[in-house]
């Protein structure tokens, strides 16, 4: 799979709208489509659509049997009835909560290997036609939810891990281009007690976010939250407060893990 394009931001847009027209005709009841169905449908070169299925088949979101239609895969399952679990079901109290507090945007997520999938988003993170949304993937190392999945790699781990991804052309001004400039970001950060992520995936935005521990210890998801430089202003420490707070009540309920 291209690292590159599983990454920018317009094609995981694309991506997200691929399998939403599939699950979409699923759900309705419609004749599934190919690619070069799926292409005019969307509006999309059919080269472009057979790559980003064909991702998506490898993510596990789509799946398609002797080059026959495309059909929501097990990984559109797992990650809806993921929505389901308690602890995410509580999530979403907390999410509002920071919302109440911070007036930032907040986020649930997971990793993936090197991707990052969100599960949950707060009310404000999306507008009308945005993709900010359940399923949405990211980069791990250049955004504030993926480094705290990272919190716990030692360097070893961490090379293995982004041994083979592609930095060049992917996230802002602020990510990093290295599996070392990852490292010490991480180190910084870890000193701090929390992730800052400052314009690393997207322009003039900052993230700030920590890990979501299970009963034993093992980081089970990342907390996070977003806004300006202007929104966060000199709040980054007490942003960070409500986020371990939040993380720490989340790790405490029996269904985590």
């Amino acid at each position: 799979m291209s690292v590159e394009s599983s990454a920018e931001a317009s094609s995981m847009a694309q991506g997200l709208r691929l399998v939403r027209l599939v699950a979409d005709r699923e759900i309705r009841g419609r004749q599934l489509l190919g690619v070069s169905q799926l292409a005019a449908e969307l509006g999309m070169d059919q080269s472009r659509v057979s790559r980003l299925a064909q991702e998506l088949c490898d993510l596990g979101l789509l799946e398609r049997a002797d080059r026959g239609p495309f059909r929501t895969g097990p990984r559109f399952f797992t990650l809806a009835a993921s929505l389901n679990t308690g602890w995410v079901r509580q999530a979403k109290t907390e999410l509002e909560a920071l919302v109440a507090a911070l007036g930032l945007r907040a986020r649930l997520s997971v990793r993936d290997g090197f991707r990052v999938i969100l599960l949950r988003a707060s009310s404000n993170d999306a507008v009308p036609g945005s993709f900010v949304k359940p399923g949405m993937v990211t980069p791990v190392w250049c955004t504030g939810a993926g480094r705290a999945l990272l919190w716990d790699l030692d360097r070893p781990a961490l090379d293995a891990l982004l041994g083979g991804v592609n930095f060049i052309g992917i996230g802002g001004p602020g990510a990093a281009h290295t599996t070392a400039e990852v490292w010490e970001l991480m180190e910084r950060d870890r000193a701090a007690g929390y992730i800052a992520a400052d314009q690393e995936f997207e322009h003039e935005v900052v993230e700030l976010a920590v890990p979501v521990r299970a009963a034993g210890g093992g980081i089970t998801a990342s907390l996070s939250v977003l806004g300006s430089r202007a929104e966060l202003g000199s709040g980054a420490a007490t942003a960070a407060s409500a986020l371990r707070a939040a993380a720490e009540r989340l790790g405490a309920s029996p269904a985590v893990g």
